[in-house]
């Protein structure tokens, strides 16, 4: 009979688990090298064009960063981006995906002008009752979609996709439309069919630090990224919308039911984005009118925000900052002589290069577990032999 405490320990019978360092340390070598290939293979792609890959990235970097205010107006573009990643990473940790936070941006954007252009009183009221408003705007036009999804099994995708063009119609109607949002004044300074300009009292108030100036909206998309992160890790809602996103099944014998709790998270991803589109119109975007472009893209990309950064409501400050400076950035193209349109091709390598960690380590995961069931089977097999 064999002593286990005597019998010498075999090293390999029990794989050690590699390190939290270095499991750290492998991320941060696949991110290393994925955006490094992406700067490489843009730069090819600028030379090809007969230009300085230099000369772009610095001119990138001055229009982002280095020129004077510009960091201002890089921080003004990331305040809506992150508000509206923080509502897909809220639908996404509840498996649900709303990729139709453009029309509720637009939704968001249009009840702030009603608040400003229509309703009288005192500024500061009127500019929160306008925040709210866009929340409850851009929320209840999300709900739609939670409506027809557990009313009607319409999957999400689907519903909040195609009320992006609806959310079009409405805006295009609103500003056309004397007793609605179209601004009848003569005297102003475009012929351009849009809404009335934002009184001065119902602005969102402006930072001014180091030469630089960027509203408010800022700040408070930063703070609500810590709340999203503190709600879905520490409280029992966040850990009912992540129970939901794992295991719907589970969540359903634990009493959580899909419609109210999916539902809410549908409503509060809409929020987010009529949010975003409140604080862009109050912060000044199209000279605080709105008009039917108002959204320029801002509702998409913060879904690839939200992507990038995994989900993560802290990452996307980060991210959120780096496409804003994609944006910024590319103002300063034209000094180069190269097109705009290469800002996109970069932006969409980097989107790639920082996929690919993730995809990375998703594989090798995979190909462990498929090993050890591998292994297990060969057991079992001898053991009935």
């Amino acid at each position: 009979m064999t002593d286990l405490a005597t019998e010498p320990f075999e090293a390999d019978a029990v794989p050690a688990p590699p390190s939290r360092w270095r499991a750290a340390l492998e991320w941060v070598v696949l991110y290393i090298l994925s955006i490094a290939g992406a700067l490489a293979i843009s730069a090819g792609l600028v030379a090809v064009t007969g230009n300085s890959w230099q000369k772009v990235f610095g001119a990138l970097l001055d229009g982002a960063f280095l020129a004077e205010g510009r960091w201002g107006n890089t921080l003004t573009v990331a305040a809506p981006l992150l508000l509206v990643a923080l509502g897909m990473v809220i639908g996404v940790k509840a498996g649900l995906f709303n990729i139709g936070q453009e029309g509720q941006l637009l939704m968001g954007a249009m009840a702030m002008a009603f608040v400003g252009t229509k309703l009288a009183g005192p500024g500061p009221v009127l500019l929160v009752f306008g925040l709210v408003l866009g929340v409850v705007a851009g929320g209840a036009y999300a709900g739609i979609a939670g409506v027809m999804k557990y009313r009607r099994n319409v999957p999400e995708v689907i519903s909040t996709l195609l009320l992006v063009f609806i959310a079009y119609q409405i805006v295009g109607y609103a500003i056309t439309t004397d007793w609605f949002l179209r601004d009848t004044d003569p005297d102003r300074p475009s012929r351009a069919v849009t809404s009335a300009i934002m009184p001065d009292g119902i602005r969102l108030p402006v930072i001014r630090m180091f030469g630089n100036e960027f509203p408010i909206g800022f700040v408070i998309a930063v703070i609500l990224a810590f709340v999203v992160a503190f709600v879905l890790a520490r409280t029992v809602w966040g850990f009912r919308f992540r129970l939901l996103g794992s295991n719907p099944k589970v969540a359903q014998k634990m009493g959580i039911a899909a419609n109210r709790t999916g539902g809410m998270a549908l409503f509060l991803s809409g929020g987010f984005a009529g949010l975003a589109g409140a604080i862009m119109l109050a912060g000044g975007s199209s000279g605080f009118r709105l008009t039917t472009g108002f959204a320029t893209n801002i509702g998409w990309q913060g879904l690839l925000v939200a992507l990038v950064a995994g989900s993560n409501a802290l990452v996307s400050i980060v991210v959120a900052i780096l496409f804003a400076a994609l944006r910024t950035g590319s103002g300063f193209l034209a000094s180069t002589g190269v097109d705009r349109k290469i800002v996109d091709v970069v932006q969409a390598l980097l989107v790639l290069a920082l996929l690919i960690p993730p995809a990375v380590m998703f594989l090798r995961r995979r190909r462990k577990a498929l090993a050890m069931a591998d292994e297990e089977i060969d057991i079992l097999n001898e053991e009935a032999v």
